[in-house]
């Protein structure tokens, strides 16, 4: 059964039921993906490490004057 299959038959047991119909698939991606982000940071100064990204560290490499490669 795929996730589409099942949110509709969630969807349609709700309604029978009279209960809240449950969330559409992905609606929350972006704010898990956020939390993930935030729990590895906590953990991170938790472990005495900087709270940085590894974007971050990787722009920091790069000198400022430095022209990027051309294709």
């Amino acid at each position: 059964m795929s996730i589409t299959q099942q949110y509709l038959l969630d969807t349609c047991r709700a309604r029978q039921l009279g209960t809240p119909a449950p969330p559409a698939p992905g609606t929350h991606d972006a704010r898990v993906v956020r939390e993930l982000r935030e729990y590895r940071r906590f953990w991170a100064v938790l472990a005495g490490r900087p709270a940085r990204t590894r974007l971050w560290h990787a722009l920091r490499r790069r000198p400022h004057g430095q022209a990027r490669p051309s294709c």
